[in-house]
């Protein structure tokens, strides 16, 4: 019997809702399946250093110097202008990204670095929330991407996944040079390189449509301005404090690296 179903005029059983749920469906499970890549990629870099973690704590100078011409390249090179080619007002939000890392930092510096026990804590804390948010904003991405097609989403993501192993590394390091244990380090790397970007992609797809260039572009400049804060005004001044024969060499790096991932996404 069809009388308790919702009828077309033709007298058929109405079939859009399902079909609407199922093209939801598809629509939801490649970005998703995207990030959870790239969380798998970043969760490898953890685990690799983490079995090498003598010698990445003795280098740690290198690591901060990497990282600092990874970030810092990457946001000047390629998030900057691609936020401020979508949206006029990016400046703004690179500045307010920018001052939002800076005034955290100034207070992890005055109110939880103020003990002898913490007070190397800044050093991990405040990369972990600067790539936290970037990570956080790939996985929004993803979702934009792959709605504008297939392809496009492909290609991305493929860019993307090529630079999470690093990201996990320099994230883990920074942690346990921050005086961390083992295991809260292990756990906030994953927390904020790692499940950061499925969770922008879950936290995202209702809202996906909604999602503009003016708002994407205000996301990337965010992002870029905590990067910037990190690289060149947290990480870099804390590795010259200690200096390294090759912390110029690992600068270097970082910055062919970023040159790398740049490319990579086209």
């Amino acid at each position: 019997m069809v009388d308790t179903q919702r009828l077309t005029p033709r007298g058929l059983p109405l079939i859009e809702a399902p079909l609407q749920r199922f093209e939801m469906e598809e629509a939801f499970w490649p970005p998703f399946i995207a990030s959870l890549c790239a969380a798998g990629v970043t969760t490898a870099g953890i685990i690799a250093i983490r079995r090498c973690e003598d010698w990445a704590l003795r280098n740690a100078s290198y690591f901060a110097c990497f990282a600092a011409g990874v970030l810092v390249s990457v946001s000047f090179l390629h998030i900057v202008p691609k936020s401020i080619a979508l949206s006029s007002t990016a400046p703004l939000f690179i500045l307010a990204g920018y001052l939002f890392i800076h005034l955290f930092n100034r207070f992890i510096t005055a109110f939880v670095c103020d003990r002898p026990a913490t007070k190397d804590y800044a050093l991990g804390l405040v990369p972990t929330l600067g790539i936290g948010l970037h990570s956080l904003i790939d996985g929004i991405i993803y979702n934009v991407t792959f709605s504008v097609s297939a392809f496009t989403g492909v290609l991305v993501s493929i860019g993307m996944v090529l630079h999470e192993f690093p990201e996990g590394v320099f994230t883990y390091v920074l942690l346990r040079k921050g005086s961390f244990q083992e295991s809260t380090a292990l756990w906030a790397a994953v927390f904020a390189a790692a499940l950061t970007t499925p969770l922008g992609t879950l936290i995202s797809f209702p809202i996906i449509s909604r999602i503009d260039e003016a708002v994407l572009a205000a996301l990337l400049a965010l992002s870029a301005g905590a990067l910037i804060y990190v690289g060149a005004s947290h990480l870099l001044p804390t590795a010259e404090r200690e200096p390294r024969r090759y912390n110029l060499l690992a600068l270097g790096a970082g910055v062919l690296v970023a040159f790398g991932i740049i490319a990579t996404h086209g």
